[in-house]
């Protein structure tokens, strides 16, 4: 069952929850239309490792990388993505087999050359706020998903397959 988040101080705060529950390592995949609040969410990630400053989405320079004393973390937006071969080109596959934690928006752009990620956050808008569901592919991602607040984890936890469309949850 999927999670609401009422408000933008709400996907920030399930953010930080969740960056707290990935321990600063894995790969997130963030799916979701235009405005689904994925760089919203990207934000409280990257605040829980207390980086205090913006959080933007990378949209024209394709990743923004934040090093901070708990984490080193690389925030992709792949929206303008001309080829899943420029990832190769600006030195994605160093980052993405690193020991930090990648955050990718809009993943479908990079299919065929991205790794099956450990863990899909799947936002969409919806009456009241935004809906998110969340979808572990590895133990690691797994783990995340159960070490989030208990009111949180029952509502976010789903194990099945879901589509890697962006405008599907």
């Amino acid at each position: 069952m999927p999670i609401i988040l009422d408000d933008e101080a709400a996907q920030v705060a399930f953010g930080e929850s969740l960056g707290r529950a990935l321990a600063g390592r894995g790969q997130v995949h963030l799916i979701g239309d235009l405005g689904a609040g994925k760089t919203t969410l990207a934000r409280g990630i990257v605040r829980a490792y207390g980086h205090i400053g913006a959080v933007k989405s990378p949209t024209y320079t394709l990743v923004e990388p934040y090093e901070t004393e708990a984490a080193r973390i690389f925030h992709f937006d792949l929206y303008r993505l001309g080829d899943p071969e420029e990832l190769e080109f600006i030195g994605a596959r160093d980052m993405l087999g690193g020991d930090g934690l990648c955050l990718i928006e809009w993943p479908s752009r990079g299919a065929g050359w991205l790794p099956i990620p450990d863990l899909e956050i799947h936002l969409r808008v919806v009456a009241g706020g935004r809906q998110a569901l969340g979808v572990a592919h590895s133990q690691q991602g797994h783990a995340a998903l159960a070490k989030l607040p208990a009111d949180l984890r029952a509502s976010v936890s789903h194990e099945e397959s879901v589509s890697h469309k962006e405008d599907e949850c």
